[in-house]
């Protein structure tokens, strides 16, 4: 009997905002997985790519190749696809792992903070998702790995715009899952608990908050980028083939409750 991989051996994967955090975690796992990797960051942040990229070149034997990324603006996201193709020749596996978040009362946000959030988390990740899409179906297949949230599935203080975001990359990754199907194209997502990154040092460096997130986490702790890359790297491989639209929650035990 012969057992599918969970490396991605030769794959060509994008990862958007993969400078620090978890889409820097899951670079270098899917490096170390197998996998040549386009290392993605803002301009302002390119440093943080190069970085991220030189390192895991020079330790895994992989090749990088790093390119500017806004997703807030479709023509950042066409002109960074493009230049990905031309450079390896296509693009098998995407993970839409750029994200932010404004903590505030639901009564205090603003038009600006809803738009900030809701474009960079759902805007954003559909146009990374459709314009990798059309580069998989001309290879035939293609693995699309999406950043959701437990905050996409249960609510949380101060987080209208950021739950609604990721509840919408929950049912989007659904849709596309369903529509793209035909095309041999896997759309998953991760929904992570709260982890140690720069996204998160607002909320969990609060006593208070990091203390209520604990006690509500099973496990009793927050996670670490790594642990969501693993998830990542199994939905990006032939050993999750069959599976597609699902949301595979790596909550330390949140949403069991």
């Amino acid at each position: 009997m012969e057992f599918p991989s969970s490396r991605v051996d030769g794959q060509i994967a994008v990862v958007t905002g993969s400078g620090s955090g978890i889409g820097q975690a899951a670079s270098w796992a899917l490096a170390k997985a197998g996998a040549d990797v386009v290392i993605t960051e803002l301009p302002r942040l390119i440093e943080r790519a190069e970085s991220t990229a030189e390192q895991i070149a020079r330790e895994t034997g992989r090749h990088t190749f790093v390119q500017p990324l806004d997703v807030t603006s479709l023509e950042s996201i066409t002109s960074m696809m493009a230049h990905s193709v031309e450079h390896f020749g296509r693009i098998d596996i995407l993970v839409n792992s750029a994200g932010v978040n404004r903590t505030i009362p639901a009564l205090e946000v603003t038009e600006a903070d809803w738009d900030f959030v809701v474009d960079v988390n759902l805007k954003g990740l559909f146009f990374c998702c459709q314009a990798a899409a059309r580069e998989m179906i001309k290879s035939g297949k293609g693995k699309i790995v999406n950043l959701a949230s437990i905050n996409g599935v249960v609510g949380y203080f101060k987080r209208a715009a950021y739950c609604s975001s990721k509840g919408g990359v929950v049912n989007l990754t659904r849709a596309l899952a369903i529509e793209w199907a035909p095309h041999h194209i896997n759309v998953n997502a991760v929904g992570p608990t709260y982890i140690e990154t720069p996204l998160t040092v607002p909320t969990l460096s609060d006593p208070a908050t990091r203390a209520d997130i604990v006690a509500r986490t099973p496990m009793g702790r927050v996670g670490k980028p790594e642990e969501v890359a693993g998830a990542i790297v199994f939905l990006a491989s032939a050993a999750a083939d069959l599976i597609t639209g699902h949301t595979l929650l790596v909550d330390g035990g949140w949403t069991a409750w």
